[in-house]
């Protein structure tokens, strides 16, 4: 018998986050570990009167890398470029086989595969900004990320769908409640002309004028828990000091500190895997903010290293490099979008047009 939370985190999925319709193309994307998620999210579909088709994700990027010239490096298939431009829905279940699978791949050839896929990711974002594409992503609890946030597979299991509300007996009704009480921070924020942070190694301002909140309550992301929004690309200036590791193609990259002026990062450091922030940061748009985000999900207290879930605690603030979202605003176009993390909850404050909204971890309005 199917574990219940995996059939309601299916459901959620389907009937909330993206909303399948009749006749709708649905592309389902995971790895076999995954199979009893991607069976409920397939059938859930099919009861929909959807056109479902699921895409393993198999354990192969390693072998790519190991192995691909530089043609193949560049190269973007016509067939996923055909997929991004005429999807109805994407769902991808994330579940990896081995979240360090990528450690020792020179960092060169992932800079310049991911460089090769920026028409993708505009295509796609444009899409999902019209509202042409609807996306969602959600985990399956795996021992090799229960290993990463040292849990047993059973806590870890509780941990993910305690987090997405496939615990309680009504989970999109949990995720409507939380809809509501966020939409009043974004109204308020949304309004805002410049916001100011300020906390440890950290002091750094940016214009937000004209740039909408949104509101992730559950549509885009599960778990979900945050507010963000796009900077006017030009505008940020000042230092931001990183509490967490940056996690990139499964690569850890430790106390990251960024230097900005007029929108750009102008000086940047890590004590651990420099040379992967400087390769990120040669990417072309990866150099200035693509987002700036309040994580709002309090019941997520625990740092796992996997950003579907970190940049929601509560209590926290991320930053993107690369590329915004067109739907705030956001003009910033880039081949990747790096999402790094920072605890606000001792010595800290947010303010916007000079009235302190959020300190030391907590909204304030």
């Amino acid at each position: 018998m199917v574990d219940p939370r995996i059939a309601k985190l299916a459901k959620l999925c389907v009937n909330y986050s993206v909303s399948v319709k009749p006749k709708d193309q649905v592309l389902i994307r995971g790895s076999e570990l995954s199979f009893l998620l991607l069976k409920e999210i397939y059938k859930e579909c099919l009861v929909n009167g959807a056109h479902p088709m699921v895409m393993p994700a198999l354990d192969l990027d390693y072998t790519f890398y190991d192995h691909a010239n530089e043609d193949q490096l560049n190269h973007v298939s016509p067939f996923t470029k055909f997929l991004v431009e005429n999807l109805d829905v994407s769902i991808s279940v994330w579940c990896p086989h081995n979240p360090k699978g990528l450690t020792n791949v020179d960092p060169e050839k992932i800079r310049m595969h991911r460089a090769a896929r920026r028409e993708l990711a505009e295509i796609f974002n444009a899409r999902a900004a019209s509202g042409e594409l609807r996306w969602v992503g959600l985990p399956y609890p795996t021992t090799a990320q229960a290993q990463e946030a040292s849990m047993s597979l059973s806590e870890y299991e509780n941990f993910v769908y305690r987090s997405c509300f496939a615990d309680k007996d009504e989970p999109i009704e949990e995720w409507k409640k939380v809809d509501r009480e966020q939409t009043k921070l974004c109204e308020y924020l949304t309004s805002a002309k410049t916001l100011h942070i300020v906390g440890p190694d950290t002091d750094l301002t940016m214009n937000v004028e004209g740039r909408k909140w949104e509101n992730c309550s559950g549509k885009y992301n599960l778990p979900d828990g945050e507010i963000f929004t796009a900077p006017i690309e030009d505008s940020a200036n000042g230092s931001i000091r990183f509490t967490y590791p940056g996690i990139y193609a499964g690569r850890e990259v430790e106390d990251i500190t960024l230097t900005f002026k007029e929108g750009k990062v102008v000086d940047a450091s890590a004590k651990r895997g420099n040379d992967l922030l400087q390769q990120i940061l040669e990417i072309d748009g990866a150099d200035r903010i693509g987002e700036i985000a309040i994580g709002t999900n309090y019941g997520i207290t625990t740092f796992t290293k996997s950003i579907l879930f970190d940049e929601k605690i509560g209590g926290t603030l991320h930053l993107a490099l690369g590329s915004s979202y067109p739907e705030v605003g956001g003009k910033n176009k880039s081949a990747i979008h790096w999402d790094i993390l920072k605890d606000m909850n001792e010595a800290s404050r947010i303010s916007a047009d000079g009235e302190v909204f959020y300190k030391n971890g907590k909204f304030l309005k």
